[in-house]
Protein backbone atom coordinates (compact mmCIF):
# COMPACT_ATOMS: atom_id res chain seq x y z
CA UNK A 1 0.00 0.00 0.00
CA UNK A 2 1.70 3.48 -0.86
CA UNK A 3 0.88 6.91 -1.77
CA UNK A 4 2.56 8.69 -4.47
CA UNK A 5 3.74 11.66 -2.74
CA UNK A 6 5.74 9.58 -0.08
CA UNK A 7 9.21 9.75 -0.13
CA UNK A 8 9.61 6.37 1.38
CA UNK A 9 7.43 4.83 -1.47
CA UNK A 10 9.50 6.06 -4.04
CA UNK A 11 12.43 4.50 -2.57
CA UNK A 12 10.81 1.17 -2.05
CA UNK A 13 9.08 1.09 -5.94
CA UNK A 14 12.30 -0.12 -7.52
CA UNK A 15 12.87 -2.56 -4.61
CA UNK A 16 9.57 -3.76 -5.23
CA UNK A 17 9.84 -4.47 -8.66
CA UNK A 18 12.76 -6.03 -9.13
CA UNK A 19 11.51 -8.56 -6.12
CA UNK A 20 8.77 -9.15 -7.67
CA UNK A 21 10.98 -10.43 -11.00
CA UNK A 22 12.95 -12.31 -8.94
CA UNK A 23 10.20 -14.22 -7.36
CA UNK A 24 9.00 -14.30 -10.95
CA UNK A 25 11.87 -15.94 -12.20
CA UNK A 26 12.47 -18.10 -9.28
CA UNK A 27 8.63 -19.52 -9.40
CA UNK A 28 7.70 -19.30 -12.92
CA UNK A 29 3.93 -19.77 -13.05
CA UNK A 30 3.63 -20.33 -9.48
CA UNK A 31 0.21 -18.42 -9.02
CA UNK A 32 0.13 -19.04 -5.04
CA UNK A 33 2.75 -16.12 -4.20
CA UNK A 34 1.04 -12.52 -5.86
CA UNK A 35 3.09 -9.36 -5.34
CA UNK A 36 1.00 -6.14 -5.78
CA UNK A 37 0.45 -2.87 -4.92
CA UNK A 38 -2.25 -0.46 -4.23
CA UNK A 39 -2.41 3.12 -4.81
CA UNK A 40 -4.07 4.58 -1.41
CA UNK A 41 -4.84 8.12 -2.62
CA UNK A 42 -6.93 6.35 -6.03
CA UNK A 43 -10.65 6.80 -5.79
CA UNK A 44 -11.39 3.25 -6.63
CA UNK A 45 -8.69 1.72 -3.71
CA UNK A 46 -9.71 4.71 -1.25
CA UNK A 47 -12.34 2.08 0.06
CA UNK A 48 -9.91 -1.05 0.91
CA UNK A 49 -7.11 1.43 2.53
CA UNK A 50 -9.72 2.64 5.14
CA UNK A 51 -10.48 -1.00 5.43
CA UNK A 52 -7.49 -2.28 6.17
CA UNK A 53 -6.38 1.09 8.76
CA UNK A 54 -3.72 1.98 6.29
CA UNK A 55 -2.33 5.12 7.52
CA UNK A 56 1.39 4.88 6.95
CA UNK A 57 3.42 4.56 3.74
CA UNK A 58 4.51 2.42 2.85
CA UNK A 59 2.57 -0.75 4.40
CA UNK A 60 3.12 -4.41 3.30
CA UNK A 61 0.66 -7.03 4.25
CA UNK A 62 -0.04 -10.11 3.48
CA UNK A 63 -3.16 -11.43 2.42
CA UNK A 64 -3.64 -15.42 2.38
CA UNK A 65 -6.09 -17.40 0.74
CA UNK A 66 -7.82 -18.87 3.65
CA UNK A 67 -8.25 -15.30 5.62
CA UNK A 68 -11.80 -14.43 5.99
CA UNK A 69 -13.23 -10.90 5.84
CA UNK A 70 -12.26 -10.21 9.52
CA UNK A 71 -8.86 -11.48 9.34
CA UNK A 72 -6.10 -9.78 10.89
CA UNK A 73 -3.26 -9.28 8.34
CA UNK A 74 0.55 -9.47 8.97
CA UNK A 75 2.52 -6.94 8.35
CA UNK A 76 6.13 -6.55 7.41
CA UNK A 77 8.74 -4.78 9.22
CA UNK A 78 11.84 -5.91 8.08
CA UNK A 79 14.74 -4.68 6.15
CA UNK A 80 13.88 -2.84 2.75
CA UNK A 81 16.15 -4.72 0.02
CA UNK A 82 15.38 -7.47 -2.53
CA UNK A 83 17.06 -10.25 -0.41
CA UNK A 84 15.00 -9.65 2.59
CA UNK A 85 11.82 -9.26 0.95
CA UNK A 86 12.36 -12.32 -0.84
CA UNK A 87 13.24 -14.84 1.52
CA UNK A 88 10.29 -13.27 3.65
CA UNK A 89 8.09 -14.07 0.53
CA UNK A 90 9.88 -17.29 0.19
CA UNK A 91 8.38 -18.14 3.76
CA UNK A 92 5.40 -17.91 2.96
CA UNK A 93 5.49 -20.50 -0.06
CA UNK A 94 7.29 -22.91 2.36
CA UNK A 95 4.22 -22.82 4.37
CA UNK A 96 1.64 -23.02 1.94
CA UNK A 97 4.17 -26.40 0.24
CA UNK A 98 3.69 -27.07 4.09
CA UNK A 99 7.13 -27.70 4.15
CA UNK A 100 7.07 -25.87 7.64
CA UNK A 101 4.65 -24.86 10.43
CA UNK A 102 2.31 -22.15 9.31
CA UNK A 103 2.43 -18.70 11.67
CA UNK A 104 1.51 -14.92 11.38
CA UNK A 105 5.11 -14.31 13.08
CA UNK A 106 8.04 -14.31 10.39
CA UNK A 107 11.78 -14.41 11.04
CA UNK A 108 13.30 -15.10 7.78
CA UNK A 109 16.53 -14.19 8.66
CA UNK A 110 16.86 -15.45 12.07
CA UNK A 111 18.14 -12.55 13.42
CA UNK A 112 15.59 -12.75 16.69
CA UNK A 113 13.25 -10.12 15.20
CA UNK A 114 10.52 -10.95 13.72
CA UNK A 115 9.95 -9.46 10.18
CA UNK A 116 6.31 -9.53 10.20
CA UNK A 117 3.97 -9.82 12.65
CA UNK A 118 0.17 -10.17 13.46
CA UNK A 119 -2.32 -7.00 14.29
CA UNK A 120 -1.86 -3.15 14.38
CA UNK A 121 -0.89 -1.21 17.25
CA UNK A 122 1.56 -0.74 19.92
CA UNK A 123 2.85 -0.99 22.62
CA UNK A 124 4.19 1.93 25.97
CA UNK A 125 5.94 1.34 29.07
CA UNK A 126 8.61 2.41 30.57
CA UNK A 127 9.68 4.51 33.76
CA UNK A 128 10.24 8.48 33.21
CA UNK A 129 12.18 10.51 35.51
CA UNK A 130 10.75 13.99 35.43
CA UNK A 131 11.30 17.39 37.99
CA UNK A 132 8.59 17.93 40.80
CA UNK A 133 6.97 20.45 38.27
CA UNK A 134 4.33 20.68 35.81
CA UNK A 135 4.64 18.82 32.71
CA UNK A 136 3.20 16.71 29.39
CA UNK A 137 4.02 13.13 27.90
CA UNK A 138 3.44 13.13 24.25
CA UNK A 139 3.08 10.31 22.38
CA UNK A 140 2.55 10.95 18.71
CA UNK A 141 3.58 8.57 15.24
CA UNK A 142 6.88 9.56 14.29
CA UNK A 143 9.02 7.17 11.78
CA UNK A 144 12.47 7.70 9.74
CA UNK A 145 11.27 5.15 7.21
CA UNK A 146 7.44 6.12 6.83
CA UNK A 147 4.92 8.79 5.79
CA UNK A 148 1.64 8.87 7.79
CA UNK A 149 -1.68 9.76 6.45
CA UNK A 150 -2.92 11.76 9.39
CA UNK A 151 -6.32 12.06 8.12
CA UNK A 152 -6.82 8.46 8.95
CA UNK A 153 -4.91 8.16 12.22
CA UNK A 154 -6.38 6.78 14.85
CA UNK A 155 -4.59 6.78 18.58
CA UNK A 156 -7.39 5.03 20.68
CA UNK A 157 -5.63 3.52 23.34
CA UNK A 158 -6.34 1.31 27.25
CA UNK A 159 -4.28 2.75 29.55
CA UNK A 160 -2.96 -0.52 31.15
CA UNK A 161 -0.80 1.26 34.31
CA UNK A 162 -0.07 4.79 35.01
CA UNK A 163 1.75 5.59 38.58
CA UNK A 164 3.87 8.83 39.87
CA UNK A 165 6.37 7.90 42.33
CA UNK A 166 8.49 4.68 43.98
CA UNK A 167 7.14 1.09 42.79
CA UNK A 168 5.12 -0.36 46.24
CA UNK A 169 5.82 -3.38 47.44
CA UNK A 170 2.91 -6.15 48.62
CA UNK A 171 3.36 -4.96 52.17
CA UNK A 172 2.84 -1.08 51.21
CA UNK A 173 -0.39 -1.91 49.48
CA UNK A 174 -1.43 -3.75 52.82
CA UNK A 175 -1.03 -0.82 54.75
CA UNK A 176 -2.55 2.26 52.30
CA UNK A 177 -6.60 2.95 52.85
CA UNK A 178 -8.65 2.21 50.32
CA UNK A 179 -9.07 5.15 48.93
CA UNK A 180 -5.24 6.16 48.54
CA UNK A 181 -4.77 2.38 46.76
CA UNK A 182 -7.55 3.40 44.06
CA UNK A 183 -5.88 7.07 43.36
CA UNK A 184 -2.21 5.52 42.79
CA UNK A 185 -3.51 4.09 39.54
CA UNK A 186 -6.66 6.07 39.24
CA UNK A 187 -6.53 5.79 35.15
CA UNK A 188 -5.60 2.28 34.97
CA UNK A 189 -7.64 -0.24 32.53
CA UNK A 190 -9.55 2.41 31.19
CA UNK A 191 -9.83 3.00 27.44
CA UNK A 192 -10.59 5.89 25.25
CA UNK A 193 -12.19 5.68 21.23
CA UNK A 194 -11.44 7.86 18.78
CA UNK A 195 -14.48 8.21 16.31
CA UNK A 196 -13.92 6.36 12.91
CA UNK A 197 -12.17 8.56 10.18
CA UNK A 198 -12.06 11.96 12.38
CA UNK A 199 -8.81 12.68 13.40
CA UNK A 200 -8.67 13.20 17.19
CA UNK A 201 -6.51 14.00 19.98
CA UNK A 202 -6.52 12.38 23.37
CA UNK A 203 -5.99 14.98 26.51
CA UNK A 204 -5.38 13.63 29.65
CA UNK A 205 -5.37 16.05 32.98
CA UNK A 206 -3.59 14.44 35.91
CA UNK A 207 -3.52 16.28 39.44
CA UNK A 208 -1.01 14.42 41.63
CA UNK A 209 -0.62 14.45 45.01
CA UNK A 210 1.65 13.20 47.49
CA UNK A 211 0.35 10.71 50.39
CA UNK A 212 2.62 10.23 53.65
CA UNK A 213 0.85 6.51 55.35
CA UNK A 214 2.32 5.50 58.81
CA UNK A 215 1.60 2.31 59.68
CA UNK A 216 -0.16 1.36 63.16
CA UNK A 217 2.04 1.73 65.89
CA UNK A 218 4.76 3.76 64.90
CA UNK A 219 7.66 1.10 64.43
CA UNK A 220 7.86 1.03 60.47
CA UNK A 221 8.99 3.63 58.31
CA UNK A 222 5.71 5.75 56.42
CA UNK A 223 4.89 4.58 53.21
CA UNK A 224 4.91 7.20 50.78
CA UNK A 225 2.27 7.31 47.75
CA UNK A 226 1.18 9.02 44.91
CA UNK A 227 -2.36 9.71 43.80
CA UNK A 228 -3.86 10.94 41.63
CA UNK A 229 -7.49 12.20 39.50
CA UNK A 230 -7.56 12.61 36.04
CA UNK A 231 -10.06 14.19 33.72
CA UNK A 232 -9.91 13.35 29.51
CA UNK A 233 -11.16 14.76 26.78
CA UNK A 234 -11.12 14.89 22.80
CA UNK A 235 -9.99 17.19 20.39
CA UNK A 236 -11.26 17.30 17.26
CA UNK A 237 -9.45 20.29 14.49
CA UNK A 238 -9.06 20.22 11.41
CA UNK A 239 -4.89 20.08 10.78
CA UNK A 240 -4.22 18.44 14.09
CA UNK A 241 -2.37 15.70 14.31
CA UNK A 242 -3.93 12.79 15.99
CA UNK A 243 -1.78 12.54 19.55
CA UNK A 244 -2.10 11.49 23.38
CA UNK A 245 -1.19 13.99 25.78
CA UNK A 246 -1.02 13.45 29.88
CA UNK A 247 -0.86 16.88 31.13
CA UNK A 248 0.20 16.08 34.72
CA UNK A 249 0.97 18.33 37.89
CA UNK A 250 2.50 17.02 41.14
CA UNK A 251 1.03 19.81 43.67
CA UNK A 252 3.17 21.14 46.52
CA UNK A 253 1.12 19.62 49.27
CA UNK A 254 1.75 16.00 51.24
CA UNK A 255 -1.18 14.67 52.64
CA UNK A 256 -0.03 13.06 56.13
CA UNK A 257 -2.33 9.99 56.78
CA UNK A 258 -1.64 7.98 60.72
CA UNK A 259 -3.74 5.58 61.93
CA UNK A 260 -3.66 5.45 65.92
CA UNK A 261 -5.00 2.10 68.00
CA UNK A 262 -6.96 3.41 71.48
CA UNK A 263 -6.28 2.12 74.58
CA UNK A 264 -8.22 -0.40 76.46
CA UNK A 265 -8.75 2.04 78.99
CA UNK A 266 -10.44 4.41 76.62
CA UNK A 267 -12.53 2.13 75.45
CA UNK A 268 -13.95 1.19 79.07
CA UNK A 269 -14.29 4.96 79.75
CA UNK A 270 -16.27 5.53 76.63
CA UNK A 271 -18.65 2.45 76.92
CA UNK A 272 -19.07 3.21 80.89
CA UNK A 273 -20.14 7.11 79.66
CA UNK A 274 -22.93 5.50 77.13
CA UNK A 275 -24.14 3.11 79.73
CA UNK A 276 -24.21 5.69 82.45
CA UNK A 277 -25.80 8.62 79.70
CA UNK A 278 -28.10 5.49 78.79
CA UNK A 279 -29.33 4.97 82.39
CA UNK A 280 -29.87 8.82 83.41
CA UNK A 281 -31.95 9.54 80.15
CA UNK A 282 -33.47 6.23 81.14
CA UNK A 283 -33.94 8.06 84.54
CA UNK A 284 -35.60 10.94 83.22
CA UNK A 285 -37.86 9.72 80.80
CA UNK A 286 -39.51 7.30 83.96
CA UNK A 287 -39.17 10.06 86.25
CA UNK A 288 -41.29 12.91 83.60
CA UNK A 289 -43.64 9.64 83.29
CA UNK A 290 -43.99 8.73 86.90
CA UNK A 291 -45.30 12.31 87.96
CA UNK A 292 -47.85 12.53 84.73
CA UNK A 293 -49.43 9.95 85.66
CA UNK A 294 -49.74 10.84 89.31
CA UNK A 295 -51.05 14.18 88.35
CA UNK A 296 -53.57 11.88 86.07
CA UNK A 297 -54.55 10.17 89.42
CA UNK A 298 -54.90 12.92 91.59
CA UNK A 299 -57.19 14.64 88.89
CA UNK A 300 -59.24 11.63 88.44
CA UNK A 301 -59.55 11.24 92.83
CA UNK A 302 -61.07 15.02 92.29
CA UNK A 303 -62.94 14.37 89.15
CA UNK A 304 -61.65 16.91 87.15
CA UNK A 305 -60.69 14.84 84.16
CA UNK A 306 -64.28 14.47 82.77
Amino acid sequence: FFAPWCHWCQKLEPVWEKTAATLQQKYPGDTRLIVGKVDCTAPASEALCIKHRIDAFPTILVFRKDDTGESQHESYHGERSVPAITAWAEHFLAQAKRHIAKTNVVDSDMDGVPDSHNGVGCMVSGLVHVQRAPGMLKIQAASDSHEFHWETMDVSHVINHLSFGPFLTEQAWSVLPHSVAASVGAMDEKSFSSEQHIPTTHEHYVKVVRHDVSPPGGRRKAVVAYGYVGHSNNIQKAGEVPTVRINYDILPIVVQITEKSQQLYHFVTQLCAIVGGVFTVAGIVAAIMDKGVNLMTKKAELGKLG
